[in-house]
């Protein structure tokens, strides 16, 4: 019975691998079947595979140590690019640092040429202009209406911030006493500007006289260099309003003054060209010859002594101007003081916008 089995189960088996059964279910199941394998291989052989093995293996990693040498290679390579370009970028900056130190440097030594030509140019009356363009440099001697314009522009900026504090302090209704202290700071700039019109008179009256230092608007109502005191005092009566009594008639006797000293200066003034001009017209006034030339110096020298009066006319105007401040504060309280001084400073501001408007205006 067990042969029976086991001859059927062979047959079984033979007809599922015939070749007409592979081709219908593209499957063989040999592996079903177990088939004994002799090894016929030698020591020599295992010996010889081991061996050939070991080499591949050793190959193998041979292979991947040299990939992952070049690998690290390239990565080496990659940080020192990146550390030589940050060497190369704090070599720069530290350039550019060093550089940049020199300019501030430079730009040190300059400004303290400059400060102290400057000063030399307050006391001299000289103004030295350090050249900008390249290592050029020039000098201006004499010129001290330059100098003034600086120091006149330096004054208003100044002004304004009396002005400005001054102004804070009566709206906050600030009591007598500090405002006085304000009030006084306002007199005291404005002795500052009369100083130093009297040195810039020094040298060069006629920049002072003229009142190219000031806008068109308030050179139109200039005289002898600055302000009428009498026509300033009469726009601060109807500010001022109203006053006792006493202070009025301060204030009338004061503009009276003040009208007759600029009346006195005035006609000093007309004499002063009268005589200028018939020294200067005196002798013959066509070509003149070579026998002409010691007549020639001699009114040129009469009419430089006559113009040296002039100085002394602008100490003179300017003197009438600060005398007559003065005494304004000294008849006014301290708050009315300093109302006035708000209020000269409003006027001589409007006159300054309407020279800007005039200026500005469109043209056909």
């Amino acid at each position: 019975m067990p042969a029976t089995i086991l001859y059927r189960t062979e047959q079984c088996l033979l007809r599922f691998l015939c070749p007409t059964h592979i081709l219908r279910t593209g499957v063989i199941l040999a592996c079903c079947i177990p088939v004994p394998v002799q090894d016929t291989s030698t020591d020599a052989d295992m010996d010889e595979k081991n061996q050939t093995f070991g080499a591949g293996q050793h190959g193998t990693l041979s292979s991947l140590d040299s990939i992952d040498r070049s690998k690290l290679k390239t990565g080496d390579q990659k940080i020192d690019r990146r550390l030589a370009q940050n060497r190369e970028a704090a070599r720069k900056s530290r350039l550019r640092k060093k550089a940049y130190v020199q300019q501030l440097e430079s730009s040190r030594v300059k400004l303290t040429q400059l400060e102290q030509e400057l000063q030399q140019a307050r006391q001299q009356g000289i103004f030295i202009a350090s050249g900008c363009l390249g290592d050029q440099s020039y000098s201006v001697g004499g010129n001290g209406a330059l100098v003034f314009d600086m120091e006149y522009a330096r004054w208003l900026d100044e002004h304004q911030r009396h002005i400005n504090d001054l102004k804070a302090a009566v709206n906050s209704h600030m009591g007598d006493s500090e405002l006085r202290f304000l009030v006084d700071a306002v007199m005291s700039h404005y002795d500052e500007l009369f100083r130093l019109k009297s040195v810039g008179a020094k040298s060069d009256v006629f920049h002072i006289l003229s009142g190219m230092w000031n806008t068109p608007a308030e050179r139109c109502f200039m005289w002898m260099g600055g302000f009428r005191s009498s026509e300033l005092l009469r726009l601060l009566v109807s500010q001022l309003e109203p006053l006792a009594d006493q202070q009025l008639m301060g204030i009338c006797n004061l503009q009276q003054s003040s009208q007759q000293g600029e009346d006195a200066l005035s006609q000093g003034m007309e004499a002063l060209q009268q005589s200028l001009s018939e020294t200067l017209g005196s002798g013959s006034l066509g070509p003149s010859g070579s026998g002409d030339v010691a007549a020639y110096m001699g009114q040129m020298a009469l009419a430089m002594d006559k113009l040296g009066t002039l100085e002394n006319f602008l100490r003179q105007a300017d003197l009438l101007r600060q005398q007559t401040l003065q005494q304004m504060y000294r008849i006014l309280t301290t708050r009315q003081a300093a109302r006035a001084f708000l209020a000269i400073s409003e006027y001589f501001s409007r006159l300054r916008a309407l020279s800007s408007l005039w200026l500005a205006r469109p043209r056909e």
